[in-house]
């Protein structure tokens, strides 16, 4: 699948090329190389001047010196397309530089390689576009990466590159970190800053990467995080992520297990494999099952509505025109909006998101840490433009042009309806969640800790059908650190191979199979 590019994580590649044994000029080759002979669609653009200039004049005391990163499609880079994955923006050029990646590629001294692909907007947890096709998993082809960080996952577990950005607003970086077997680590809400254009709504949306190793993404917190003026709602820089690896007892902490965490149904295996990995860390560390009962209320679909004013804000007066660009999910997803989006609906959504605060707050109060499962189960076909393996909603409203004009008829009467009966529209979303739940199924497990804002992160936790699945686990705002240090444990404890099977091969036979991992294939 690839060329001879590095296998094991970005910590030890800057290592190898401290030590003289590689040089970012020869990684940045065999990069190249690899990408053009992968069949994953990973990326959606290449800057090989770029690049090479960069990786001829690299710094490799800086602590990512040299490593050759892919950049997430949602993020901007100066003179790089700035699509936001859609063909609406097909032809766009971005004029600045976020705050993240300047900071990765400045004081981190990484490589920028090109931008990964995205879910459109960053709105689903797919990896399919109109501009860009569809992202495939390198554990098997034909299957999803997850999304909306779809072409880093598919990229760093592909063997492509070490490290690659992603973004969190709903388990962006958590849902294909688990269909893909990487560290996926969702820090406090305003750990990294999202200038320069650091939208309000949603609230919920946090930047991070996805990682091959526990030290990677410590050292990409040492990098990013930190307080940006752009963006008023970032934390101040804590230093010495990864240098405090492994200095927090984790023994006598308390942990509940709550595989279905927000009520989702889970796929068979899922369940027994996470509390098969859950029973071996909690043995390790000595830490203490507790068992305790969350119910969080469900407001996936209220939350999802108000998300949408921030797509408008910047569609501009280029909607509805561009409806035929925009793929059916989004553009549904618009008019829903625009017809169910009221006070109203917005007083709803904002009750359960308290009532929320108040069930997670009561949860921190009597345990350290929540385990649940990442995704409802391993990943799905890639083509699928949505999760649910049911009909969904979209499915239904898309089917032929008559429903098309139809659901068009009937948002505008709701629309019309809603201004005589303020609830309505409310009342209807509760009653399609029910009737449609893929509507709202779609990252229930993770988009909890995004209402919250409180850090998670996946960790890869063994195999079901053959695929990689996630332990995804929960701490309260502000204790990141505890969880790179729960994740260190795993990864000690349970080591996860850093790509995928048919790259495993050329690791020297250095991952060595766990029982409680189970078989890959």
């Amino acid at each position: 699948m690839t060329g001879d590019t590095w296998t094991d994580d970005a910590c030890s590649l800057v290592d190898a090329f401290r030590r003289g044994e590689r040089s970012p000029r020869e990684e940045l080759d065999s990069t190249f190389s690899a990408i053009e002979k992968s069949d994953l669609n990973a990326f959606s653009f290449l800057d090989r001047e770029g690049a090479l200039r960069a990786a001829e004049h690299a710094d490799l005391s800086r602590p990512f010196g040299g490593v050759p990163v892919g950049v997430k499609e949602l993020e901007r880079v100066a003179g790089w397309p700035q699509t936001e994955a859609s063909l609406v923006y097909r032809d766009r050029v971005a004029t600045r530089t976020s705050t993240l990646v300047e900071r990765l590629l400045g004081t981190g001294g990484a490589v920028a390689v090109g931008l990964t692909t995205a879910s459109e907007f960053g709105g689903l947890n797919v990896s399919v576009t109109k501009l860009n096709g569809v992202t495939h998993n390198p554990w098997r082809h034909g299957r999803t990466t997850g999304g909306s960080s779809a072409g880093s996952a598919a990229a760093v577990a592909g063997g492509l590159v070490p490290i690659a950005t992603g973004g969190d607003g709903g388990g962006s970086i958590r849902i294909p970190a688990g269909y893909t077997g990487l560290l996926g680590m969702k820090g406090t809400y305003g750990r990294i800053p999202r200038g320069p254009d650091a939208y309000f709504r949603p609230g919920t949306v946090v930047l991070g990467c996805l990682a091959r190793s526990v030290r990677d993404a410590a050292r990409y917190f040492d990098v990013c995080a930190g307080y940006d003026a752009l963006d008023p709602s970032s934390l101040p820089a804590r230093p010495g992520w990864e240098a405090g690896l492994g200095a927090h007892e984790l023994k006598g902490r308390r942990v509940a297990i709550v595989p279905a965490l927000g009520g989702v149904t889970l796929e068979p295996g899922v369940e027994e494999q996470l509390r098969a990995s859950s029973a071996a860390l909690i043995a390790a560390t000595g830490m203490i099952e507790v068992d305790l009962s969350i119910d969080v209320p469900n407001l996936a679909a209220q939350w999802m509505m108000g998300n949408l004013a921030t797509l408008l804000a910047e569609l501009g007066d280029r909607w509805p025109g561009c409806a035929a660009d925009l793929t059916d999910e989004v553009s549904g997803g618009l008019l829903l909006a625009q017809s169910m989006y009221n006070l109203n609906t917005a007083a709803v959504a904002e009750t359960r998101r308290i009532q929320a605060n108040e069930t997670m707050a009561a949860a921190f109060n009597q345990v350290d840490f929540v385990i649940a499962a990442t995704n409802p189960g391993p990943a799905f076909a890639a083509e699928a433009p949505m999760s649910s393996p049911s009909a969904s909603f979209i499915d239904w409203a898309r089917a032929n042009p008559v429903t098309r004009l139809g659901f068009r008829g009937v948002m505008g009467g709701v629309r019309l309806a809603g201004a005589v009966f303020p609830k309505l529209p409310s009342a209807l979303l509760d009653l399609g969640s029910e009737w449609f739940p893929d509507l709202v199924h779609m990252g229930a497990l993770t988009i909890i800790s995004n209402i919250y804002g409180n850090p998670a992160v996946s960790i890869p936790s063994g195999f079901v059908d053959g695929l990689p699945v996630g332990m995804q686990v929960l701490t309260r705002h502000h204790a990141d650190e505890l969880l790179f240090d729960v994740a260190l444990a795993v990864e000690r404890e349970m080591p996860w191979p850093k790509v995928a099977p048919e790259l495993r091969a050329r690791r020297d036979e250095r991952f060595e199979e766990r029982e409680v991992f189970g078989p890959v294939a």
